[in-house]
């Protein structure tokens, strides 16, 4: 084998090993994405089941319940448009409270509940989730000072 032809194979074996790593790398960062959605584009995408997500919105008035287990909180996340029921097994934040924008990562179950596993609220008066900001404004429901 000459000089050349090893040279050849050895930046071809050093591509391929590249573009190897970088496949694998791609792959295992896709299934860690968790897409955000508000409660308008689950109506309308008609989201299944089972779907790891995060849903913004605001905190619909009077929909705040407690389970008789007391640790399970059902309430509705509406983005004015659409609610979607929430369910969540834990202690809330304690800035959680109607009317106000959160977040919420879960998956809906088959009967169109979305199961939250964690639940995140705004931390002052002026700050709401950029996602749920920018879900209002697209739909001119924006009522922040920016």
């Amino acid at each position: 084998m000459t000089r050349k032809r090893k040279r050849l194979f050895v930046v071809l074996g050093l591509v391929g090993f590249v573009g190897a790593a970088a496949a694998i790398a791609a792959v295992g960062l896709s299934s860690n994405i968790t897409y955000f959605y508000t409660p308008s584009d689950i109506v309308e995408q008609q989201v299944g089941p089972d779907k790891r997500m995060r849903l913004g919105g605001l905190v619909e008035e009077e929909s705040i319940g407690r389970a008789a287990d007391g640790v399970t909180i059902t309430f509705r996340i509406t983005d004015t448009d659409e609610a979607v029921d929430v369910q969540f097994r834990g202690l809330l934040p304690d800035l959680f409270r109607e009317g106000q924008g959160v977040v919420a990562e879960g998956a809906l179950n088959a009967d169109g509940i979305f199961i939250a596993s964690e639940v995140l609220a705004k931390h002052d008066e002026n700050y709401m989730p950029k996602e749920v900001a920018e879900a209002l404004k697209e739909r001119g429901q924006w009522q922040g000072t920016e």
